[in-house]
């Protein structure tokens, strides 16, 4: 009997134990994970980006021709996110040489310059303090994971791509705009909204105000669904 008590107790402790693999996930609208780290523009740190709009991006590796085109399209857009108060940052699991070596590379043979720094993360501090290392996807490089942090380093949005599969910069630039017309309007946006289309208005929060909503000068479809122009 005291042996098997005594299995049974061991049996619980095991259970309440976390798992050590367990992967390390950001919240949204939660503060984002703070780094202080080196880059091939110097250390950089989170701080260093408040007042602005920061895309924090990791890609598996250097010198590989998905992460590439991703870099080429982020570079050629890069004005595109300055104009919306917004900075670029790119991380990998490589070294400060590896990335300058690459940017080299790539401003040469492709004729594009690499604008904004890269986190040389050999350590994973910061991959896994976003979740950016996948077991099953890869042990040993970071994923393409893409996160929005806004001028108060408050996490607004993240996504997260497979190895094999290239982002499409010109949705994260949509997806700015959208955070960017929510937070100064108080509305939200419906599915590929773009700039000039019409917002989704809140919805009546109570049945009083719902009996009115068709009233209110809307494009009404229903209670719960109004659209208006900005």
């Amino acid at each position: 009997m005291r042996n098997r008590q005594h299995s049974r107790e061991n049996c619980s402790c095991q259970d309440d134990m976390e798992p050590t693999n367990a992967i390390q996930f950001p919240q949204l609208n939660q503060p984002s994970p703070d780094f202080n780290a080196l880059t091939t523009d110097g250390m950089k740190s989170l701080a260093d980006y408040k007042g602005k709009w920061l895309v924090l991006f990791s890609h598996p590796a250097d010198f590989t021709p998905v992460c590439t085109t991703e870099f080429i399209a982020f570079a050629n857009k890069a004005e595109d996110f300055r104009a919306r108060n917004c900075e670029l940052l790119g991380l990998s699991i490589d070294s400060v040489h590896s990335h300058i070596a690459w940017m080299r590379n790539i401003k040469e043979n492709f004729g594009v310059e690499i604008t904004f720094p890269i986190i040389a993360d050999l350590s994973m501090q910061v991959a896994k303090s976003y979740g950016m290392i996948q077991p099953g996807a890869s042990d040993t490089s970071a994923v393409r994971a893409t996160f929005i942090i806004d001028p108060e380093g408050i996490l607004r949005a993240m996504v997260y791509y497979p190895m094999s599969n290239g982002r499409s910069v010109d949705e994260f630039l949509r997806l700015l705009d959208a955070l960017q017309t929510s937070d100064g309007n108080k509305v939200a946006t419906p599915e590929n909204w773009k700039v000039g289309e019409q917002v989704i208005v809140p919805s009546p929060r109570t049945a009083a105000e719902a009996e009115i909503r068709a009233d209110e000068g809307y494009e009404y479809k229903d209670w719960y669904f109004s659209k208006k122009s900005l």
